[in-house]
């Protein structure tokens, strides 16, 4: 389905129009240019769109020589969308935020803030030991291991490590508002990444 890339600004709060008080969390989508049109027809084998956002001038050559062509400004993300129809887009165009409605259901993906080494209680939402009586395993995974068969740890098993930095996905937001002049939607509820964090918007059939 076709979306926009676009960047979190922060979050507020929006009544609707029955009285309700939502979160809501604002997001820039665009002004993304089409870099590139992939029909399934020619030699890609389907049909997408490659949208950049994010003006740069730090890009690599093949890139400048790509957006020269266009007569566009270089830009610092690009990312393919797949498309039913390619036949109304063409290289060049720029999207904005009035590609999205009031009411409609969104898809965002971005990578969750990075927080390090953490232990299980963190990590995986283990509960811990008792903090009591002598005990001083409160806060460690316990025994991890099997008995002399298969005398291994299961792969899989939940340890401490390193968490968050991956992308997340959430799916079913409502776009609450379109600010078409600044290129701002507000979508209900939360979304991954920091403030500043490059998400993906896409829209659910």
């Amino acid at each position: 389905m076709i979306g926009l890339i676009g960047r979190k600004i922060g979050m507020t709060q929006v009544y609707k129009e029955n009285g309700v008080l939502c979160p809501a969390t604002v997001i820039e989508v665009g002004p993304c240019p089409v870099v590139a049109v992939k029909a399934k027809g020619g030699n890609d084998g389907y049909d997408a769109l490659q949208i950049g956002f994010w003006e740069s001038e730090k890009i690599s050559k093949p890139e400048k020589g790509v957006f020269g062509k266009l007569k566009l400004p270089g830009m610092k993300v690009l990312k393919e969308f797949r498309v039913d129809d390619t036949s109304q887009f063409s290289a060049g165009m720029v999207l904005k935020a009035d590609l999205f409605q009031v009411g409609e259901k969104v898809m965002v993906q971005g990578k969750i803030k990075g927080r390090g080494f953490q232990g299980v209680i963190k990590r995986h939402k283990f509960s811990g030991g008792k903090a009591t009586h002598g005990v001083r395993a409160n806060r460690i995974p316990g025994s991890i291991g099997a008995s002399s068969d298969p005398s291994r740890v299961f792969k899989g098993k939940k340890l401490p490590g390193h968490y968050g930095n991956t992308t997340m996905t959430v799916r079913g937001l409502e776009v609450l508002k379109v600010d078409q002049e600044k290129n701002f939607i507000l979508v209900k509820g939360a979304i991954p990444g920091a403030r500043n964090g490059i998400v993906y918007v896409t829209k659910q059939g």
